[in-house]
């Protein structure tokens, strides 16, 4: 269990490193072509989502790592199926069809989820 957790939060946490950062660092016109999204949404939101998401990852990774409250990298999960819920909703309601990275972002925190609940 130890082992899959670890995959399954190394994973997770690089997609959400980059997926953050890039939120953090990029211009809206630069996000565009990858996220529709940006244009219906602040800029101050989609930062805020982009340091959500980095500081998410961290959460997976330190506190299991360091031995500090490793109960964090439950929280940090549980926050990415809440996220990605709510992602999978606005993706929908702007007519998207197409959500199955949602869908699998969410099935792999709730497996995070379920690993973590097992060790912590």
């Amino acid at each position: 269990m130890n082992t899959a957790y670890w995959i399954i939060a190394a994973l997770l946490a690089l997609f959400y490193l980059y997926s953050g950062g890039l939120k953090l660092i990029r211009s809206r016109e630069r996000l565009r072509p990858m996220m529709a999204w940006v244009d219906d949404t602040p800029m101050s939101v989609v930062r805020a989502i982009g340091v959500v998401e980095v500081l998410g990852a961290l959460g997976l990774i330190l506190p299991p790592l360091t031995g500090i409250a490793p109960w964090l990298a439950l929280a940090a999960a549980v926050g990415f199926v809440v996220l990605q819920l709510g992602a999978g909703w606005v993706h929908l309601r702007r007519g998207e069809r197409q959500v199955g990275l949602n869908v699998g972002l969410v099935v792999a925190a709730g497996v995070a989820v379920w690993l973590g609940v097992t060790w912590v």
